[in-house]
């Protein structure tokens, strides 16, 4: 679903280098955020629990601006992994662009609830979620017993990506 006239987001595999790339800046800014490299609970996403991964480029630039992606839980039930945009980007619509594309390729699935966690280091990742339409959820999965992480969920449908791609 491309809900911003201003990106090209695309599905590549977990390998693809650009989605690399990202996912390298993104763990190095969470790696100083958090002042360790140790912060995320759990085992890391891979291409082989990873049912989708998106990343967004800018059509005038073609250069890539944020990316995304979706681990599978359950059959119902997926959690937004490394969702990430540049900072130079952050503010103009990429960041929810990602997750409304995100958001329609779930419910394309059969998936009808997606989860997120964001910890204490990420105010704008806990601010985003909740200006998204995901309510704060009692910590799941590897975040249970995790002071530092914040987890919300919201339920999709047909109309929640394009509610999301509009707020």
């Amino acid at each position: 679903m491309q809900t911003n006239p201003r990106l090209n987001i695309r599905q590549v595999s977990w390998s693809n280098p650009v989605g690399a790339d990202l996912r390298r800046a993104q763990q190095a800014e969470l790696d100083a955020r958090f002042g360790r490299p140790d912060h995320e609970p759990g085992p890391p996403p891979s291409g082989a629990d990873c049912a989708v991964f998106l990343v967004a480029y800018d059509k005038g630039s073609g250069q890539p601006v944020g990316c995304g992606g979706l681990r599978l839980l359950d059959g119902a039930t997926a959690e937004i992994k490394r969702l990430y945009v540049l900072p130079y980007t952050r503010g103009s619509g990429v960041a929810s662009s990602i997750l409304a594309a995100l958001e329609a390729e779930a419910f394309s699935q059969g998936i009808t609830r997606i989860k997120a966690e964001a910890g204490s280091a990420q105010p704008d990742g806990r601010n985003f979620y909740e200006n998204s339409g995901f309510e704060q959820i009692p910590n799941f999965g590897p975040y249970i017993g995790v002071e530092h992480s914040h987890c919300y969920a919201k339920r999709i449908n047909a109309y929640s990506a394009a509610q999301t791609a509009m707020a």
